[in-house]
């Protein structure tokens, strides 16, 4: 049974996240209806990460069996013209069997974008957060730093019950780009709503709201109530997964 890798981009603005829903319009459910559309019998996906409503992908990774080979290059094809332009899908790869796009991910890595002008750019507004002037970047780079490392991320996480909030952040790191900032991370794996509430963490920090150095104790605590802000899923964009 062959085994197929779908390297994706999409834009997440249309979309209620990744993982498929009932009655909702996700990505997974409008590329899993064009694939039963192309290959004769039904499929199962699986996802390198689940990304959360509104939240963007650069090179989201699916791997599924298909019964039977397929043409890559024609099935690519077929698929960016059902797809998009909401979703695209950039290569299409036979590769070896027992490949998953999740379970076989050793890291995945983020950017996050906060627009830092007078107002915001009407051309750039859905894929970055404008938050205004006046941030303390080396406060926030410095607040960044406390994450680096294996560390129980409960306080930035929406917690399930029997699931490890233990994550290894390799990278997080902010950079500046004119009076743009973008926050990269890479770790492991990532937990829901972790990069969005770090990012927010680190704007309190910038803007004054938070001590920088509480930062190590509350990812120390585990404590949810201490992270106040969570940064809207616009800004953000999953970048790239490391196999």
């Amino acid at each position: 049974m062959p085994t197929l890798r779908l390297d994706l981009a999409y834009d997440g603005s249309g979309f209620r996240g990744y993982a498929y829903q009932e009655g909702l319009r996700t990505v997974q459910g409008e590329l899993e209806a064009a694939l039963r559309t192309l290959l004769p019998s039904p499929v199962e996906t699986t996802v390198a990460g689940r990304t959360d409503a509104g939240v963007h992908a650069r090179a989201q990774v699916v791997s599924l069996d298909v019964e039977k080979p397929v043409e890559p290059e024609r099935l690519l094809r077929s698929l960016n013209g059902i797809l998009g332009p909401e979703i695209a899908v950039m290569k299409v790869t036979e590769v070896e069997a027992g490949f998953s796009a999740r379970f076989s991910a050793l890291w995945r890595r983020y950017r996050y974008s906060m627009a830092t002008g007078i107002a915001p750019d009407p051309l750039s507004r859905g894929i970055e957060w404008h938050v205004g002037p006046r941030l303390d970047r080396m406060a926030m780079t410095a607040a960044a730093g406390e994450f680096v490392g294996e560390h129980d991320f409960s306080a930035f996480c929406r917690s399930v019950e029997g699931r490890s909030n233990v994550r290894r952040v390799e990278e997080a790191r902010w950079e500046a780009e004119g009076d743009r900032f973008h926050f990269w991370i890479g770790a492991n794996a990532f937990c829901h709503q972790m990069v969005r509430s770090l990012v927010g963490l680190c704007y309190d920090v910038g803007r004054g709201f938070t001590p920088g150095t509480s930062v190590r104790d509350i990812v120390e605590s585990g404590d949810r109530s201490r992270v106040v802000t969570v940064a809207p899923p616009h800004g953000l964009t999953l970048w790239e997964v490391g196999y």
